[in-house]
């Protein structure tokens, strides 16, 4: 049996004393597309941030292809945190892109995506460079390889912040609402080149209110409200017979962008 690309266990995540987060299990497949959906305030990007350890959670675990991350659980059944270094051996499978793109605004293009490489991995400036072209080919971009953030649009400086994230040759792909600071017609792009690493069996987690986006390229959608993962399954289950109310009820919001015709 295939081990789950990440698997996530009791996971409970506070900020002081509140609890936005409560007893998540969720199983990410390898090699498919998993969408988060739910309303604002969910705790979409709080579980997605915890997938990257970039929020440690307050209980529970996390495992990336079968590694813990963060913490592991001790002889005692106790929970330990694991030594730095091998917390950043697993955290290299994860890439991850942002609602915000994030760009060296002194950077070109080429730069932004070469940089972690050169500074980071020690790879050489020409091998960077040419591992970074690859990567702004594969999102359309090559020709805007010397422009600088400020000449780019929305979208294509998001596409630039994807291509970032896959010059460092991450196993997983996590994105964050990536359309959400672009205006509707700018949007395409970015799904398309989402689109395209989704039909090369990237292994993606998703949160987005992209709900067409979901029920076509996601192969499971977990619903997330107050905090709690009400129901996990494929498109056909979410979208044809909404099993639980609070899932049909924030569809139904959705009726107007068409996700409503798959059902």
């Amino acid at each position: 049996m295939t081990l789950p690309a990440i698997s996530v266990r009791s996971l409970v995540k506070r900020f002081g004393t509140t609890t936005v987060l409560q007893e998540i299990d969720l199983d990410v497949p390898e090699g498919k597309v998993s969408c988060l959906i739910g309303p604002s305030g969910s705790g979409k990007s709080t579980l997605l941030r915890c997938l990257a350890f970039l929020e440690e959670a307050s209980e529970g675990m996390i495992t990336v292809n079968g590694e813990a991350l963060g913490f592991f659980e001790n002889a005692k059944g106790e929970r330990e945190r694991l030594p730095a270094g091998q917390i950043r051996a697993v955290r290299a499978q994860i890439g991850m892109v942002f609602q915000q793109f994030n760009l060296w605004p002194h950077m070109t293009a080429l730069g932004n995506v070469s940089e972690a490489l050169k500074t980071v991995h020690k790879v050489p400036k020409a091998e960077a460079e040419e591992r970074a072209m690859v990567q702004l080919a594969k999102v359309g971009l090559a020709n805007r390889a010397g422009h600088y953030p400020s000449q780019l649009s929305g979208g294509q400086q998001q596409r630039v912040a994807i291509a970032r994230a896959l010059a460092l040759s991450p196993k997983i792909m996590l994105f964050d609402e990536p359309t959400s600071a672009l205006d509707p017609e700018l949007t395409g792009e970015v799904l398309n080149v989402m689109r395209e690493l989704a039909a090369e069996g990237m292994t993606m987690v998703v949160v987005s209110h992209e709900i067409g986006f979901a029920a076509t390229v996601g192969h499971q959608i977990s619903f997330l409200d107050q905090g709690r993962l009400l129901f996990t399954g494929p498109p056909s289950e979410i979208f044809a017979k909404p099993r639980h109310l609070r899932l049909e009820q924030f569809l139904d919001t959705y009726l107007d962008r068409g996700a409503s015709m798959l059902a």
